[in-house]
């Protein structure tokens, strides 16, 4: 089985060594996208699918902007059986679909059809879904709209920001692959169209979707710092600085002040909720109350509540945002 791989991010890497361990297979070319500036010096720095191709002896690694014709001319000489797609962040043009005598797949982080797009992870978390999971489909032209051909599922954890979940997804969709991809060259599975009706969309993220609004209810901003973390993170405003929450929990009751609003708490209510944290300081929302367990200041670095209240004590009684 000659495979090309096409990814980028971490996220991609357990799919990428999934195809290495294939029995039979062979990665015969990587596409990737290309050595980013990054830091101050704004030295290139390899994304993790190239390094891990490196890492592996890969001979043939593109890095195209964009993939052209030329890019599938230099992959059809590969003399390919089956492409393998996990957020390579390219575009790929019907030219090169059919230079796959098995097609292309995709390891998408949703259980499709709910979820296409770019952000299925964080769309999961904000939409308080039950599971999540990754789903191997057929690609087309049109976004993640390709028939499935299998799926694996798994429970959110009330404690998953998109990070942990990500990570977790990458580890379910790339044991999904390495099943399903020998079976799938080989004509033993019929992929299955997506209903329509069923489908829903996950949008690429903008910065200001992080921005708090502490009318809403607590459980729903709640939902917001753990799929907002590590980007673009929930933000407020305390006095003149950015306020980034990193963890905080919901709690039920009458918030009792105007929205905003920083509270004392003592901590006992939070630990019958969540056993072993503690919330020292309660922010009011729109209904219930938001429990704040790890806070950052801008220019100043993460800090749970309890060490961030020992340098700014006037947090209590001020109004976020």
């Amino acid at each position: 089985m000659r495979i090309v791989f096409f990814g980028s991010p971490e996220y991609a890497v357990p799919s990428f060594k999934a195809c290495l361990d294939v029995p039979g297979a062979e990665i015969v070319a990587v596409v990737t996208q290309p050595d980013r500036p990054r830091g101050r010096s704004g030295a290139l720095v390899a994304n993790a699918v190239k390094q891990a191709a490196l890492d592996a002896g890969v001979r043939t690694i593109l890095q195209p902007e964009r993939v052209r014709r030329d890019t599938t001319e230099a992959l059809a000489a590969l003399q390919p059986d089956v492409g393998v797609v996990a957020a390579s962040g390219h575009i790929l043009p019907t030219h090169l679909l059919e230079a796959f005598p098995r097609g292309v797949v995709n390891v998408h982080a949703s259980l499709l059809p709910r979820w296409r797009g770019a952000s299925p992870v964080a769309a999961a978390i904000l939409a308080g879904d039950p599971e999540a999971g990754a789903s191997i489909m057929q690609v087309v032209r049109e976004l993640d709209a390709g028939p499935v051909i299998a799926r694996r599922a798994r429970a959110i954890s009330p404690l998953d920001t998109t990070s942990t979940l990500t990570n977790h997804i990458a580890e379910l969709g790339a044991a999904l692959l390495a099943d399903v991809l020998p079976r799938w060259v080989a004509g033993e599975i019929a992929p299955v169209p997506q209903d329509e009706s069923l489908v829903t969309y996950a949008p690429k993220i903008a910065k200001d979707d992080g921005v708090i609004d502490w009318t809403r209810p607590a459980e729903e901003i709640a939902r917001m710092v753990r799929a907002y973390n590590p980007w673009p993170l929930a933000t407020t405003t305390r006095g003149d600085d950015a306020f980034a929450i990193l963890d905080a929990w919901s709690m039920p009751g009458v918030p009792g002040a105007e929205p905003g609003t920083v509270l004392a708490g003592d901590g006992s209510e939070l630990t019958s909720l969540l056993p072993g944290r503690r919330g020292r300081a309660v922010v009011a929302c729109g209904s219930g109350r938001l429990a704040l367990l790890e806070v950052q200041r801008a220019g100043k670095r993460a800090l749970r509540i309890e060490d961030y209240l020992n340098g700014d004590r006037a947090l209590i009684g001020s109004v976020l945002g």
